[in-house]
């Protein structure tokens, strides 16, 4: 673990309006530390002896449920606090976090949390609407799985994800980390043959393409109208 610059925290969001006195103050006990690619931050199950905040790389949140099966949750981008169990009364960490690819990442002791939002009120706030975010996205998805056809979750999926951590290409829009077809599987409550499936048929059609790790939605306004599309109309 390495002491943080004041400067590494200055475009987060999270911590928007502070001075550098203020960053200094509120890094005091916050340390830097680095993920190797498929390196967990912390497990499912864990105490939650702290909590964190994303400087650069991204995360894979998963969960696994009592029959075992893994469920992608959410990605984490960088800029975006994460792993804030105390924040919520949890005692454990609910799900894993892992480096999709090397990562650095700040942490808090949860022990701090009491007093830092004591202190700046404005990172409470902005903390509970992050995770309000994510409880409405965890809704949606929820509605998605009894009402939407699987192909329709699969674009639902990837739109989120354009929106979350797109990178503008010529050619379209490029999810901008590394994701495999079996993570958009475990998204969307399917299996890897399907997402295949699907992936490639929309290829053919020029709407997305794929590679290595790699997803380019090349149409999102042909994808969003298929998301959105009356069952058995995208066919």
């Amino acid at each position: 673990m390495t002491s943080v610059d004041p400067s590494v925290i200055a475009d987060v969001p999270l911590f928007a309006g502070l001075s550098r006195a203020e960053h200094e103050d509120m890094l005091r006990d916050a340390k830097a530390i680095r993920v190797a690619k498929g390196r967990p931050v912390f497990a499912q199950g864990e105490a939650a002896h702290s909590f964190f905040v994303l400087v650069h790389g991204h995360l894979r949140v998963m969960k696994l449920t009592p029959d075992g099966q893994q469920v992608v949750v959410r990605f984490v981008v960088p800029g975006e606090i994460f792993g804030v169990a105390c924040a919520i009364g949890c005692k454990a960490y609910p799900a894993t976090a892992t480096a999709v690819i090397d990562s650095v990442v700040l942490v808090w002791p949860s022990a701090v949390w009491p007093e830092l939002i004591a202190r700046w009120p404005a990172l409470a706030s902005r903390a509970m609407h992050a995770i309000g975010g994510r409880l409405q996205e965890a809704h949606t998805r929820v509605v998605e799985m009894s009402t939407r056809q699987v192909e329709q979750r699969v674009a639902h999926a990837l739109l989120r994800l354009v929106q979350q951590a797109g990178r503008k290409l010529d050619k379209g829009v490029e999810i901008a980390f590394p994701i495999t077809r079996q993570d958009v599987a475990e998204m969307t409550g399917t299996t890897l043959h399907t997402v295949s499936r699907i992936l490639s048929a929309w290829e053919e059609r020029g709407l997305v393409e794929g590679g290595r790790q790699r997803i380019v939605v090349r149409e999102p306004h042909q994808l969003f109208i298929l998301a959105e599309s009356s069952p058995g109309a995208s066919s």
